[in-house]
């Protein structure tokens, strides 16, 4: 199973095929490895290392087509940035928990690990394909080429690596990349880092080049909100209405962001990913 992530010649999607989640590959790690706690997104508890009730001995999901209305929203919305299928087939060759259970405790102590690597690999290679960033292109290929050499280490490797550490390394050059887009806008920009905009009215709103980083942006109103190079890594848009918002160009979205908010067929969102199926 081989895996791409982008380099000089590659165009930006040919460098996402290795992160975009391929269940048909995976040992279903993401319905065994994190724990649920019963609330709005998820209908029951489930431990840590246990699979879900739901999961049937293929590794498929039992009630896949009705999550959301069985309760389980945030299975729709969860993303392991092909994590799950790293592990799987190359990480352990291959060799699944069930036939092999000597393999479950690493494998889903591994799973978390490998994807927080490969999210820092997502962003990585966002932040290649801006433009405004190139002076800083070197630093971020030598920081995909190192995280990618870290997810091909060994399951005892990955378990004792400092992902914190890696990920505080990478987003202080994926801020400064962010710095020199959002510097092209020209008008005064607003920071928002981290801030409370729970159910913020912001309809209509020119947040162009934009820190939103981190911000709170649950039930927010954000319909017609033009978003282009706002920075909207960690953002929680969890509800908030995108309605006719333009995310065109915007920073650092990933999909299951955009599966946690509300939008339409008016929603303008970046190339690299889709209109979710319940919009």
């Amino acid at each position: 199973m081989s895996e791409k992530h982008e380099h000089p010649g590659q165009t930006s999607e040919e460098g996402r095929l290795g992160l975009r989640a391929d269940c048909e590959n995976c040992f279903a790690l993401c319905c065994v490895a994190p724990a649920f706690s019963a609330s709005t997104d998820f209908a029951i508890d489930k431990p840590a290392k246990q699979a879900c009730p739901n999961l049937k001995t293929d590794f498929r999901c039992g009630i896949h087509s009705r999550l959301r209305q069985q309760g389980f929203r945030g299975c729709t919305v969860y993303d392991c940035f092909g994590a799950g299928q790293k592990v799987s087939q190359i990480t352990f060759g291959g060799e699944d928990w069930r036939r092999a259970p000597h393999t479950a405790r690493r494998m889903f102590e591994v799973f978390p690990v490998m994807r927080d690597l490969h999210e820092l690999l997502w962003y990585l290679t966002e932040a290649l394909t801006l433009q405004p960033a190139r002076s800083l292109h070197g630093e971020l290929g030598l920081a995909l080429e190192e995280i990618e050499r870290l997810t091909r280490n060994g399951p005892e490797a990955l378990v004792e690596l400092d992902v914190a550490a890696r990920r505080r390394d990478v987003n202080a050059l994926l801020l400064r990349a962010s710095e020199l887009v959002r510097a092209e806008v020209r008008h005064k920009k607003k920071d928002r880092r981290g801030a409370d905009l729970i159910g913020a009215k912001l309809k209509g709103a020119d947040l162009r080049g934009a820190n939103l980083r981190g911000a709170y942006l649950i039930g927010a109103d954000l319909r017609g909100a033009d978003l282009r190079t706002a920075d909207l890594i960690g953002a929680d848009l969890r509800d908030a209405d995108l309605r006719g918002a333009d995310l065109t160009g915007s920073i650092f979205l990933i999909q299951s962001q955009l599966d946690a908010a509300k939008g339409d067929a008016g929603t303008k969102v970046p190339p690299s990913l889709t209109h979710p199926a319940h919009w």
